[in-house]
């Protein structure tokens, strides 16, 4: 059930206070000051969407300021998408200035200073969601600020009916789990347009086969990198964490179990060689990014049940008579969880 806050029944001496108020409570923290000396007009209708917020505000000529001093006393980290409606504004984040006109979007982040300054009465959708809920790094974000998205083609032209259309709709009309399902979309739909902004023409617009080849490659040469993630690999892919899985949903594995997967697949070939120093079981782990050597055992007998030191002795006992090393081990091979894993090299 939408949340309507108007001016319309405040005595005229209070509507700005009253406004300043209003603003500050449902969206963030802010400073309103009206451009006109007259009695003030504004209404702010908000629902909530999951932990998406959507708010129109329609208001008389004022200029908004989000200053150091209010939002130090803010405690969560929003990112806010909005859209305007009628009227313009000139937007001011991270020292860029941005002519605003209908139809135009514009990105910002709560957490730094920006202003808003509309020249005459105006409306504008406002969505806001949590800064962690995004999945974008903050380099990505601050490529966007202070910038007018337009929205006359491409992804922007797709996006702005159907964030209109969302803004319109009451959103008690969703049940629960419809609501967050369709939050969740909306915001990696935001990733997206953050995405295309900060890198035009970069990798989300790219074919996803050939991305899924790019990404399979850089987890290929970082394997070492304990710090190899989801996270990592989006961010050197210049793409979104929730775009990544997605292009691997059809993959038959999640990026995670791929990274363990070829992260086993090595550390078996490197113990299966034969030399006179063989390192230890605990160094070629680590070589391969496990930080646990426990970790590692674990993981290692739950894809191809035998610890990593009896697959060492398999190894060698099969290249000294001939034969499968996995047949080694009561043929359990064909059903055990790693049976999908190539046989290692030599």
């Amino acid at each position: 059930m939408s949340v309507v806050l108007t001016t319309a029944s405040v005595p005229d001496q209070d509507k700005v206070a009253y406004w300043n108020d209003a603003v500050s409570r449902t969206l963030v923290p802010m400073e309103v000051a009206p451009r006109s000396d007259g009695p003030f007009d504004g209404r702010i209708a908000t629902d909530r969407l999951g932990y998406l917020q959507v708010s129109t505000v329609e208001a008389d000529a004022e200029r908004v300021s989000r200053t150091p001093e209010l939002i130090a006393r803010s405690s969560e980290a929003l990112v806010a998408v909005g859209v305007q409606v009628s009227g313009t504004a000139t937007f001011v984040q991270d020292g860029r200035r941005a002519e605003v006109g209908e139809g135009d979007l514009v990105v910002y982040d709560t957490t730094r200073p920006y202003s808003f300054d509309y020249p005459q009465r105006f409306a504008t959708h406002v969505f806001q969601l949590p800064r962690r809920a995004l999945g974008v790094s903050d380099g990505d974000i601050r490529r966007v600020t202070g910038n007018a998205l337009g929205t006359g083609d491409g992804f922007g032209a797709m996006l702005l009916p159907f964030l209109a259309t969302l803004a319109s709709s009451p959103a008690d009309g969703y049940p629960p789990a419809v609501a967050d399902r369709l939050a969740g979309n909306v915001v990696e739909l935001f990733a997206t347009l953050i995405a295309e902004g900060a890198h035009p023409g970069g990798a989300e617009a790219e074919a996803p086969s050939h991305l899924v080849l790019r990404v399979r490659d850089h987890i290929n040469r970082n394997l070492g990198d304990p710090d190899l993630s989801p996270e990592s690999i989006a961010r050197a892919q210049r793409i979104s964490v929730r775009y990544l899985h997605r292009l691997f949903e059809g993959e038959g594995t999640t990026v995670g179990q791929l990274v363990r997967q070829r992260r086993l697949e090595e550390c078996g070939r490197e113990l299966a060689r034969r030399g006179r120093t063989a390192p230890t079981v605990s160094a070629v782990a680590q070589r391969w990014g496990f930080v646990s050597p426990a970790h590692f055992s674990r993981s290692f007998r739950a894809a191809y049940g035998v610890s990593p030191r009896e697959w060492r002795n398999l190894r060698t006992a099969q290249e000294d008579l001939g034969g499968d090393p996995a047949a080694a081990v009561g043929g359990r091979g064909a059903d055990r969880p790693g049976a999908g894993l190539p046989p290692f090299g030599g």
